[in-house]
């Protein structure tokens, strides 16, 4: 007879409670947000081909060919590239006695076919050549320790917001990297697997892999994008390579000098005002000698001194004013300096050294002759001493002569004299009387000064160039802080052998004085052409290359070391971009602006109009410097 089991209640009561507790521990776990949640896409469709995470379309590729040989940063054209693109690199280190051993039975291998396709009358197979040289090196290499060896793989995943633009972005890839003889392939049927091996988890589920040598797998460094930024200096721009900000001080070169070369219209001004501009707020002074009158707006903004120099203006400059130099060795050459400064301006005046053809060849004929200067010299030198200024510093702080002074010297003097003082004339009493041939009454101490020559006429703007740089270079040397010299439209002075090296010598000896020059052209080709302008372009440490014309190109190719693609990028730029050279740096730069700044700076016909209507409709405001537009301007250039 079967007993009847008894059912202890006690036991189910408790198997009831524990289930109750699992389904709540479920619940609870089920309610807990992990981070893989926070970083798992919505969706994840995977197919042969390709997959779809969330909204966009994916595709992992794999790397199974390269080149013979590698160079370094051949991985940056992918790394620069303006697209979405995840990259992994598997990198095994193999134990040196087993390669060793693979490579010796490589070589025996290649060695007994070469010998085989011998005996057969085969043609000889180059491939086989050059794989038993690799060989023998390798094994060289690896024998003394001088190479490691390794096992790797990478593999890279492209994005696309649909199927049109993922296979628009791996035609572009793919072609770039075959540029290089780099072959790459989908993970076709593995799509998965080849989405574990690139996310952040090394897993490497494709093992696809390649050998390399310890020289082949220093080439694969992605990281290889130039980068000019410094914790010191001024926001020029904004690196295209890798979308960093080029903050630089210029002065923390050798020297603080440097040029801008672009066509009209290419944003060479308007960069130039910007670094000015911001030099200003860390206490850089800062001259500009400007021809076309494009720089009085910001420097009325800043509450700069504008100096109009035309005949019609009151403004006077006396080229025979003597530097109040503190240091005694430069305080007992100053006058011979300024001597020596004068002859060029002199000759300058009298009619310039001309270039002329002797033989088939472009010689340099000079305004005076020798006896003519001898004479000159002379003159300068008495014409100094009736002021009561002699080479004793004690007496340079005498009222200075004028260009009057020498001219009544030179007509009362014997030899060459009254020819000279005729040659003078039109500066004294003649055309161009008053400007030049009176004491100076331009006497700035301002954070910002403008010399304006646009109304001047050609004739005569060399000439005010050239007494402006000198009346600058007195000002420098007398009272050393750390100052910009802006000249704009240099060709103007390299069209003259003089003028050419007094900008030469300034170039030269800036740096002694803290002085940083900057020398703007759109005439490349005759700058550069020139003795003087190679120079001056050698003595800057910085550089920047806007858009070129197309003839201008290939000058700058030769002078700066451009690669074939700087070299066509250069006619291509947009407005505001171009290559920025710092000592022996340099990067693809953006020249941005704030929209206050834009508004200061900006020559853009269209945007002058805006700010002209928005000061007749009031929205133009200027207070403490800084400008209003309601934002009616935009960002750049």
């Amino acid at each position: 007879m079967a007993k009847k089991q008894q059912i202890d209640p006690i036991a189910i009561a408790q198997a009831q409670r524990a289930r109750e507790e699992q389904e709540v521990q479920a619940a609870f776990q089920k309610g807990i947000t992990a981070l893989r949640d926070f970083i798992a896409p919505s969706s994840l469709e995977i197919s042969s081909t390709h997959f779809q995470m969330g909204t966009r379309f994916a595709r992992t590729y794999y790397i199974y060919g390269y080149p013979r040989q590698l160079y370094t940063g051949w991985t940056s054209s992918m790394v620069n590239l303006d697209e979405v693109i995840d990259m992994s690199m598997y990198i095994y280190p193999v134990e040196s006695q087993v390669v060793l051993e693979n490579l010796r039975k490589k070589v025996t291998q290649l060695e007994a076919g070469i010998q085989i396709d011998s005996e057969k009358g085969r043609v000889r197979d180059p491939g086989k050549q050059a794989a038993i040289l690799d060989a023998e090196e390798m094994r060289d290499k690896l024998q003394v320790g001088e190479e490691r060896f390794f096992r790797f793989g990478f593999y890279f995943t492209l994005y696309g917001g649909s199927m049109e633009e993922l296979e628009f972005v791996a035609h572009k890839v793919e072609s770039m990297l075959g540029q290089q003889l780099i072959y790459s392939k989908p993970a076709t049927a593995q799509q998965e697997q080849a989405l574990n091996s690139c996310i952040p988890q090394f897993t490497d589920q494709l093992q696809i892999r390649r050998n390399f040598s310890t020289g082949a797998l220093s080439t694969t460094f992605p990281f290889t994008s130039a980068d000019l930024s410094q914790e010191n200096g001024i926001l020029y721009g904004i690196n295209m390579h890798n979308s960093g900000l080029v903050i630089f001080d210029r002065f923390s070169l050798e020297n603080g000098n440097s040029v801008v070369f672009a066509k009209s219209g290419a944003g060479k001004s308007f960069a130039v005002k910007l670094e000015a501009l911001r030099s200003m707020m860390f206490g850089t002074e800062i001259f500009i000698i400007d021809p076309e009158n494009e720089y009085q707006r910001m420097c009325e903004a800043v509450g700069g001194a504008y100096v109009r120099l035309s005949l019609s203006s009151s403004t006077r400059i006396n080229p025979f004013d003597l530097p109040k130099v503190v240091d005694s060795e430069e305080a007992d050459n100053a006058l011979r300096s300024n001597l020596i400064t004068l002859h060029g301006l002199l000759r300058q005046m009298m009619g310039g050294a001309q270039a002329q053809m002797v033989g088939g060849n472009s010689q340099i004929s000079p305004a005076l002759t020798p006896s003519e200067e001898s004479d000159l010299d002379a003159a300068l030198i008495e014409t100094y001493a009736k002021a009561g200024i002699t080479n004793d510093p004690l007496t340079h702080t005498a009222t200075p002569p004028t260009i009057a002074d020498l001219y009544d010297t030179l007509l009362h003097m014997g030899g060459f004299g009254p020819q000279l003082a005729q040659r003078l004339r039109k500066y004294t009493t003649g055309t161009f009387a008053g400007i030049f041939s009176q004491q100076s009454n331009v006497d700035v101490n301002n954070p910002m000064v403008v010399f304006n020559i646009r109304d001047l006429e050609d004739e005569l703007r060399p000439v005010a160039m050239y007494i402006v740089l000198n009346y600058i270079w007195n000002k420098t040397k007398s009272d050393q802080k750390r100052r910009m010299l802006i000249v704009d439209e240099a060709w103007q002075l390299m069209k003259y052998e003089d003028s050419a090296a007094f900008l030469f010598s300034l170039a030269k000896r800036a740096r002694k004085y803290n002085l940083g020059i900057t020398t703007i052209t759109q005439d490349v080709e005759d700058f550069i052409g020139s003795r003087m302008g190679r120079a001056i372009v050698a003595n800057a440490s910085m550089q920047i290359l806007l858009k070129q014309s197309a003839s201008a190109v290939d000058v700058l190719a030769d002078v700066f070391r451009l690669t074939s693609e700087e070299r066509k990028r250069l006619s291509q730029f947009p407005v505001g971009q171009g290559l920025f050279f710092a000592g022996q740096n340099h990067v693809h730069i953006q020249v941005v602006a704030s929209p206050t700044e834009t508004g200061l700076i900006t020559t853009n016909p269209d945007q002058v109009r805006q700010i002209n209507e928005a000061a007749a409709a009031g929205e133009f405001t200027q207070v403490d410097g800084t400008i209003d537009l309601n934002n009616r301007l935009h960002p750049g250039v």
